[in-house]
């Protein structure tokens, strides 16, 4: 059974150590293949975002929305992006993993085909977390 709490001062306070853990210029990158068990191995690396120097102002109502993230001007390969990872600035920190998809997934797209040399954006990002 799935824990309920009623507080949102919880819920932000979550949302807000996800910001904390990211820190500053925090990676957004996409991969195709299956998403692996929590901070994996992961597979090819279609695209690599730079998120802001402030990842995102408070959480309210239990939810997070980032601030602006900077493209990729050209992505690293070509396939079909399924899963992200956010880690922080240096790369190798692991702060969380999600589904990729153009509608109802953690990170949706305008499309999920990446082409190898093309920009990838991503116009907005929210987060929330459920009761």
């Amino acid at each position: 059974m799935a824990l309920a709490y009623d507080t949102t001062s919880i819920r932000n306070a979550m949302l807000d150590a996800i910001t904390t853990r990211a820190g500053a210029n925090a990676l957004l990158r996409i991969y195709d293949g299956t998403r692996p068990a929590r901070g994996g191995t992961a597979t090819t690396l279609l695209a690599e975002l730079t998120c802001g120097a402030t990842f995102a102002p408070a959480a309210s109502a239990g939810v997070l929305t980032l601030n602006a993230i900077t493209q990729d001007s050209s992505a690293n390969a070509s396939g079909t992006a399924t899963w992200f990872r956010i880690v922080q600035s240096g790369g190798s920190n692991f702060v969380l993993d999600g589904d990729v998809g153009t509608s109802g997934s953690d990170l949706n797209l305008t499309t999920t085909t990446i082409v190898s040399g093309q920009p990838v954006s991503v116009t907005s990002f929210v987060i929330t977390e459920g009761n």
